[in-house]
């Protein structure tokens, strides 16, 4: 062995034949060649004599150099000859404790570990060394000796943990056994990744060895990727990115799946140069976001690599219903602007515009986690069935207060009675004055925020004196009043904020407390009623049993034996006890991830202990023995042929023929005896316990998912959404069902002519199943022999109305409606249809309405009659406003109602010939009809716009005036 050359012989001993190759010179020396057969013919043989000496007994000094190097090259290649031979690091002869990091950051170079550990294992076994296993992720434990077969067998029952080490823990009882042990070497085969604890373990143990030998062996750089921190915000589901140092990994991809480990999607994500921290981003649709159960990264099979996510990390859906209408709301005065904005940092909102019963069963249906009511009053008795069941079942209903919910009476969905008006603070007619927060509770979820003292509150609810009142109350005033109340009903909960969702009785909602009460209330919707008991600090602490655990290589499994509950609301890092996972239910469980959310990682400071860190894996030795022997051969063809030409055998070849051909042969000889594995590329085993290269983990799915179908669209839906359609409701009446089709195709005929739109074929529907809000106006005809329509035709039209839509109710009945004269069969259909919506108050047309003014300038609707009253929504003449030219609100008039059977004048034949007759029947009946539905359809399209000031000169220069 030579020790200052990578260089060394696994049999030295025969190198001693070396000895014998003078003794080999000798012999060699006195064999003559071969000698030459020459034919005896006379002539011949005169002609060949030739007068020169020659020395048959001696062997040419070329030929017998060849043959002591070959007779070398044979003796070198049994003496087994290495280039880089393996060095035993452990020299020592005293007892060897292998110190074996075996937590998450082993995982992907595992094979190499337990190789590098095998071979100093083998070696104390040589000489006869004791040797111990120490695992850093097992817990602390006496360091116990054994010999090198049983350590040998522990160390191959190791298997990476998918925890991070607990190195701190293991130098109690190192330095005890070190203190008993004085020859005793320590290997320390280390990931080289230190967690949240800096060079604090290397200082550590320098001071625990004392004089004892130390090796460390460890990779040239800390490779392993780690998650933690999995946000999912409104951009989208983010998550951070660590690594111990720049190590060449610069990029790669994170991958989503769900429970069922189906892939839904995937983000890129690169290191700024020099950087160990980084963020990549799953910008995915919300729902797809909230089915996201695991992120990983990509060709990273460690348990660091994956971040698990429950139902906290879920954006979950708020939906916000308010009792104002969307017309009257200013957008800064709605009771729903300040709680959206608020929670729309971490909350999906969902804001239905609609009537608030249709609003709160369409939120119902969806099964939207929490709902928030502001200043809803009195509900239906169904409705608040509904909600009572949402609420056993585990949803989170947030109230606030108002004049509304102060003027109900028998309200059971809050969480306390409520006394009837409200307590005023502070005003001209209140001798008390506003009042501030007092510091929240320790048991309430409210507990550590700040309370600033510049929210105050004017007015409130109150609360009747109740035995549980204390326990109910998560928030209250300086004097002691609740201000936030709370009960816990079956798996949800009901909670009462005593003032409104806007400023008129207190600014609260423009504080920031505002939106982290707002936050830790969203906390506890959908996390099941162990997690919302922990996060309401209501009773003692909840443990939940492990589900399923992932083990070193982050592949899931059954939990081990020593897995133990893990407590709701506590730490949920993962641990030996509480190992990474999902723990609880398997309908709404607990994520515990490897790492936490402010973990760092960093490289172990190798310095502090004051040793050079070996490679873990060594260059591999070299065996020459393959290439000597094919020198040796080599030179065995050289020889063979040099003799075959001393001897003549080979005097047809002449010159360099000879030589090229001899080279040629021995090449080929020497190519075939080369080994051949020395020229094929060793792959890398695959790591143990890892699942093979190529094949799925467990639980990956073979295929991607197929997408969710989406509900399909109606040929009459998609047609009404690609062009503008006017729309008439079907009555049942085939006769009057064709007027009103053959109407509002001549009014589109004309309107395409005289004006920029150009409405395509009108539609028929039935309110109860058609969508309305795909058409902008809709006629309904009122026939008195069908019945009036159901409960869910009128909800949906209410709805139609409220957010913008027009309907136009024409009685026809313009002939035998006469003022004092007993109601029409017609009007009597109409009142019961108007009875279940909330209609604002109308009045006749006004001669200065801007539905006179839309388009022509006109002072009546006539249609098939003329002397028919038309009616719109009344708007009060008052204030500065009063004298303009043409009157209108915020919005166009939800409903027009009319007696003149405007269809039957706008019926027109394929010719454009009128199909029915008018009466009177003046001329100009039929072209003022055409007017009017131009304006009518104007004023539903474009709105109040002529109401504006600028438009008044030129209605004054139209008017002559």
């Amino acid at each position: 062995m030579f020790e200052a050359l990578p260089f060394g012989f696994s049999a030295p001993a025969v190198l001693l034949a070396m000895a014998a190759l003078p003794a080999l010179w000798l012999l060699l020396r006195v064999t003559p060649p071969q000698p030459r057969r020459i034919d005896f013919p006379p002539l011949k043989l005169i002609l060949d004599l030739v007068p020169r000496q020659e020395t048959p007994a001696r062997t040419p000094w070329w030929l017998l150099l060849l043959r002591l190097l070959v007779a070398g090259l044979v003796i070198v290649a049994m003496a087994g000859p290495v280039w880089n031979p393996t060095k035993d690091l452990a020299g020592g002869s005293g007892p060897l404790v292998l110190l074996v990091d075996n937590g998450w950051a082993a995982a992907p170079d595992w094979t190499q570990r337990t190789e590098a550990a095998e071979d100093l294992l083998r070696g104390a076994a040589r000489a006869g060394r004791p040797a111990a296993v120490v695992a850093t992720a097992d817990g602390a434990a006496d360091v116990q000796m054994a010999d090198s077969g049983s350590a040998l067998e522990k160390l191959r029952a190791l298997r990476p943990a998918p925890h991070s080490p607990d190195r701190m823990a293991l130098l109690v009882p190192l330095q005890r056994f070190l203190s008993r042990e004085p020859t005793a070497e320590i290997v320390w085969i280390s990931d080289g990744v230190a967690i949240d604890d800096g060079a604090g373990f290397a200082a550590s143990l320098k001071q625990a060895i004392g004089n004892h030998a130390l090796t460390v062996l460890a990779g040239p750089v800390a490779r392993p990727l780690a998650l933690s921190n999995v946000d999912n915000t409104g951009a989208g589901m983010s998550v951070r990115v660590l690594r111990a140092a720049p190590n060449g990994r610069d990029s790669g991809v994170i991958r989503a799946s769900d429970r069922r480990g189906l892939p839904l999607g995937e983000a890129s994500f690169a290191f700024p140069s020099g950087a160990v921290e980084t963020q990549a981003t799953l910008k995915l649709p919300v729902d797809l976001r909230n089915d996201i159960a695991r992120l990983d990264v990509a060709d990273e099979r460690t348990a660091g690599a994956v971040a698990l996510v429950d139902e906290a990390s879920r954006r979950r859906r708020v939906g916000v219903v308010s009792g104002a209408t969307v017309d009257v709301a200013q957008p800064l005065l709605s009771p729903t602007y300040y709680v959206s904005r608020a929670l729309s940092p971490y909350a999906d909102v969902r804001e239905p515009r609609m009537g608030p019963v249709e609003a709160i069963r369409t939120l119902l249906d969806e099964k939207t986690p929490m709902l928030v009511l502001a200043d809803i009053g009195t509900l239906p008795a169904d409705l608040r069935e509904r909600l009572n069941q949402y609420v056993q079942q585990g949803g989170v209903l947030l109230r606030f207060a108002g004049n509304r919910l102060a003027a109900a009476t028998g309200d059971e969905l809050v969480p306390v009675r409520l006394r009837r008006g409200g307590r005023a603070l502070g005003g001209a007619l209140s001798w008390e004055s506003p009042r501030t927060l007092a510091p929240f509770d320790a048991l309430s979820p409210f507990s550590g925020l700040a309370t600033p003292k510049d929210v105050g509150i004017n007015r409130q609810l109150l609360a009747e004196p109740d035995a549980d009142l204390t326990r109910k109350t998560w928030a209250a005033l300086s004097d002691g009043t609740p201000i936030i109340t709370a009960e816990r009903r079956g798996q949800g909960l009901v909670v009462l904020v005593h003032v409104t969702a806007d400023t008129s009785w207190s600014n609260l909602p423009l504080s920031g407390l505002f939106v982290d009460m707002l936050r830790r209330i969203v906390g506890l919707a959908g996390t099941g009623e162990a997690q919302a008991r922990a996060a309401g600090n209501a009773g003692p602490p909840v443990f939940v049993s492990p589900l399923r655990t992932l083990d070193g290589f982050g592949v899931f499994g059954p939990p081990p034996a020593t897995a133990r509950p893990v407590a709701v609301g506590g730490d949920l890092t993962g641990s030996r006890d509480h190992p990474p996972g999902f723990y609880g239910s398997a309908d709404a469980p607990l994520a515990v991830n490897t790492l936490s959310a402010a973990a760092k990682l960093a490289p172990v400071d190798f310095a502090a202990l004051g040793a050079r860190p070996e490679p873990l894996v060594r260059e591999a030795p070299v065996d020459l023995r393959p290439w000597l022997v094919a020198l040796a051969l080599f030179g065995f063809a050289l020889d063979t042929l040099a003799v075959l030409w001393l001897s003549g055998r080979l005097a047809f070849v002449r010159g360099g023929r000879a030589a090229a051909a001899g080279l040629v042969l021995a090449a080929a000889l020497a190519l075939s005896l080369a080994d051949p594995r020395a020229a094929l590329a060793q792959a890398p085993p695959p790591v143990q316990g890892a699942p093979a290269q190529g094949s799925p983990a467990q639980g990956a799915p073979a295929a991607r998912p197929q997408a969710t179908p989406r509900p399909p669209v109606s040929p009459k839906e998609a047609d009404a959404a690609l062009a503008t359609r006017f729309a008439y409701v079907l009555s049942g009446d085939a006769a009057v069902d064709e007027i009103s089709r053959s109407g509002l195709a001549g009014l589109g005929v004309y309107l395409s002519a005289r004006t920029a739109l150009d409405p395509a074929e009108p539609a028929g529907i039935d309110p109860a199943r058609d969508e309305l809000s795909l058409y902008p106006l809709i006629y309904w005809p009122i026939v008195s022999n069908r019945p009036a329509p159901g409960e869910a035709a009128i909800r949906k039209l209410d709805d139609f109305m409220k957010n913008g839509g027009t309907v136009v109710f024409d009685t026809r009945d313009a002939l035998s409606s006469r003022p004092g004269a007993p109601q029409t069969p017609e009007n009597r259909i109409l009142r019961q249809i108007l009875s279940g919506i909330a209609v604002p108050e109308l009045e006749p047309v006004p001669k200065d309405h801007v539905i006179t003014k839309a388009f022509y300038l006109i002072d009546n609707f006539p249609g098939r009659y003329n002397d028919g009253q038309t009616w719109i929504e009344a708007l009060p003449r008052e204030g500065p406003e009063a004298d303009r030219p043409a009157r209108a609100g915020d919005g166009v008039s939800p409903i027009i109602i009319t007696s003149n059977d405007l269809a039957a004048a706008w019926a027109s034949g394929r010719r454009g010939e009128p199909l029915y007759p008018l009466v009177p029947g003046a001329p100009r009946q039929r072209e003022m009809a055409f007017r009017a539905g131009v304006n009518i359809a104007m004023y539903a399209m474009t709105g109040n716009y002529k109401a504006d000031q600028v438009h008044v000169p030129a209605l004054l220069e139209r008017l002559g005036q």
